[in-house]
């Protein structure tokens, strides 16, 4: 998984246009735009697309409303901040690129696609994951606050955000488990491997109970052994009888992907009532 951080100005304009305003000045901006160049405006709220599909080789068909921005002063101030925080957030991940790549690699066994981290202003808080029909390069938008005690939590919902776009062709009907393994995988064992301590506890709590019935496959999947499983339990305050469990060898075997459609072919087995309970 190897990540690229640009700022673009397209992709930072049309953020700055169609989020939500960071500034007087930038609302002020918006609402002279929009009175003055309607037709323009609206325009542009169409490149969205076309810019994710290809950012470095976008070229807009009207460029008008970018090049009003480009020429401002308050722009020119922002894009100076945007590389800044750019540059930080290349530090954060250079400083934890090794060990993540490395967990990341163990704990879903895939081999994930090359992405191009598109940096807007923090400001923004944001990350868009949005989609793009046959786009040439992998993209996610990102603009979240960062500072040395969230440095993790950013890299951390980062990868989040991209195993979760690499997993979105599962059906609908099966949108649960594949959260709540993703969640297992990237919220749970990654920061847990990464921090040295356990993050089993945290997520979406509409998937904690099946996230908990699955805990103890998900043991397998992660080559505990039965006598390992108690270490574990302790370690992540998730407590289950080992002896009600036929153990699954094979599981420890199998990537990410394939642990999804173990748990998807056998979750009437898996959620099992009231058998699960937190120490």
């Amino acid at each position: 998984m190897n990540l690229k951080f640009v700022v673009n100005d397209y992709v930072l304009i049309w953020n700055l246009l169609f989020q939500a305003s960071i500034s007087e000045k930038i609302h002020k901006l918006k609402q002279k735009l929009w009175i003055n160049y309607k037709k323009e405006y609206n325009n542009t709220y169409r490149d969205k697309e076309l810019m994710l599909k290809d950012p470095k080789n976008f070229i807009p068909n009207d460029d008008s409303i970018y090049n009003i921005v480009l020429e401002t002063k308050e722009y020119e101030k922002i894009k100076k901040n945007t590389e800044k925080y750019r540059n930080q957030i290349l530090k954060v991940w250079d400083n934890h690129k090794k060990e993540t790549l490395k967990i990341i690699k163990s704990v879903t066994r895939m081999n994930i696609k090359p992405y191009q981290v598109l940096v807007v202003t923090d400001e923004l808080d944001m990350i868009d994951t949005t989609t793009v029909k046959d786009a040439k390069v992998n993209t996610i938008v990102l603009g979240k606050k960062v500072t040395s005690d969230t440095s993790i939590k950013l890299i951390v919902e980062l990868v989040f955000q991209i195993i979760k776009k690499e997993l979105r062709s599962y059906k609908k009907e099966y949108k649960d488990i594949v959260e709540a393994v993703i969640e297992l995988a990237i919220l749970n064992e990654f920061p847990t491997r990464l921090t040295g301590r356990s993050h089993y506890l945290t997520g979406d709590p509409t998937l904690n109970y099946l996230k908990r019935q699955m805990y103890p496959y998900w043991l397998m999947y992660l080559g505990a052994d039965k006598d390992d499983m108690l270490s574990f339990m302790m370690r992540d305050k998730i407590a289950f009888d080992v002896d009600k469990y036929p153990y699954e060898k094979e599981l420890k075997k199998k990537n990410l992907l394939e642990f999804i459609d173990f748990c998807i072919r056998n979750q009437k087995y898996i959620v099992k009532i009231n058998e699960l309970e937190i120490i």
